[in-house]
Order: C-alpha cells, then structure tokens, then sequence
C-alpha cells in the first residue's frame, strides 16, 4: 500500500488541505465521507484556518464514514467535531452536509442514510462511489466503526450495517466495505505511537493482519497519511 509520513499533524493536514483545494477546483462536484477521531479534528482546524478561501466549498459534499447513535449535540457525534472545528468556520452549504441521523433508533438511521447515499451519490451497480473516503484507524486495527470481532461487516452486501463498540456497547451506523472499495480514493488518516504496531502489521502484511477491518481496503486506491510516530515501525 501506498504511504506517506509526515514529520508532524500539521505538516500531514496541509497535504491534505492542497489535495482537497485541488480537487475541488477539477469537479463540479466532490462526494466526500469523512471520519471522526482525534486526526480529522487537526486536519479540520487546520482548514478552517487556512483554507477557508483556498477551496472551493461549494463544490464539496459531506457525508461520514460512520456516526455514533448519539444527537448531533452529543459531544461523541462525529457530525458534532465536524461541525465545531469545520463547518461554522467555512463557507459550505447547509444542503451541502448529510449526516448520518444518530439521534434515530439504529435500524432507522441505517435505512435514512441508506436512503441519503442511493438519492445524492452516484451508483454503480449497487454501490455508491465517493471521490474521497477518508478512514482513520484505531489501535485495535478497526476502521469506520468495523471492529476485529464484527470484521464479518466488512462483507456485509448492505450499504451501512449497525456496529457495536467492544468495550462500552455503544451502537453505531457504520460504511461496509463493498461502499468503502468502490470509492475512487481512500485516505487512511493516522498519527500516534499508539498505532505504530497495526500500521507495520497491515503495511508489510505481517501478524494477525487479515485479523484487522483497516488492512481489507483496496490498495491500488489507498493512501497512507502518517506522522512519524504511526511509521515509525514500518522499517523493523
């Protein structure tokens, strides 16, 4: 798989801020999921703050990875982060932004994001296809809210499958993988030591990696964006 590593976060989200400007200005149009996490919180913070005139946000659509069965002003929604460090900085259209409906029962936020996704994003054959599906990557190996022990999600003929954390049970609507590798690119965002030893397991196909959601994206598509502390076991 395709990697770069950056020396720090910031450096890794002003790639990513020239990477979306660029885009923006090629498409009339750019389906964009975004993740949560600590890493897409910099990387919003760094384009509030620095490219807000540099892209064009007209063009941008956003959606999400997954979302935590929460409301929106719960302080765990992604939508939420999202919100905070991003869209009130920015000049993007309201109708410009589909969130995952968290504050629903599980079943019925699958089905409306369902529904969002086959209304608003271009489908081949029965899968959407994002321009741009970004990931991050927890140090279990997980991705989107697709944990090692529900990896059987990864599968999942459905568009969006209902996810449960392992540890604190809570409930989320997550991508499934058949979305996930249909989109054009796939952006892994991951930074931390925390998560040097599932980076070198996936990178290099080592360990348990097939046990990891994170190590099952296509990669012809993937792009690795670390920081020096994710990488710095790629090379042992």
């Amino acid at each position: 798989m395709e990697t770069n590593v950056f020396a720090d976060k910031l450096e890794l989200a002003r790639f990513f801020g020239n990477y979306v400007a660029e885009l923006s200005k090629q498409q009339k149009q750019v389906n964009i999921a975004l993740s949560g996490g600590s890493t897409p919180q910099i990387i919003f913070d760094v384009l509030a703050e620095e490219y807000a005139e540099k892209i064009n946000w007209q063009t941008l659509r956003f959606f999400w990875s997954d979302e935590r069965c929460v409301a929106p002003s719960h302080q765990d929604s992604n939508y939420r982060m999202a919100e905070r460090h991003l869209f009130s900085h920015i000049d993007v259209p309201e109708h410009n932004i589909f969130r995952i409906k968290g504050e629903l029962t599980p079943e019925a936020a699958c089905d409306d994001y369902i529904h969002t996704i086959k209304k608003e994003v271009t489908m081949t054959e029965k899968w959407p296809v994002f321009d741009l599906m970004l990931l991050g990557m927890g140090d279990d190996g997980h991705t989107a809210s697709i944990f090692p022990y529900q990896i059987k999600l990864w599968n999942s003929s459905q568009i969006c499958e209902t996810g449960t954390h392992p540890i604190s049970g809570q409930k989320r609507i997550t991508l499934t993988g058949g979305v996930i590798n249909h989109s054009k690119k796939i952006f892994f965002l991951v930074t931390g030591a925390n998560k040097a030893e599932k980076v070198r397991e996936i990178i290099n196909k080592t360990g348990a990696y097939t046990d990891y959601p994170a190590s099952k994206t296509d990669p012809a598509k993937t792009l690795w964006l670390l920081d020096k502390p994710a990488a710095q076991l790629l090379n042992k």
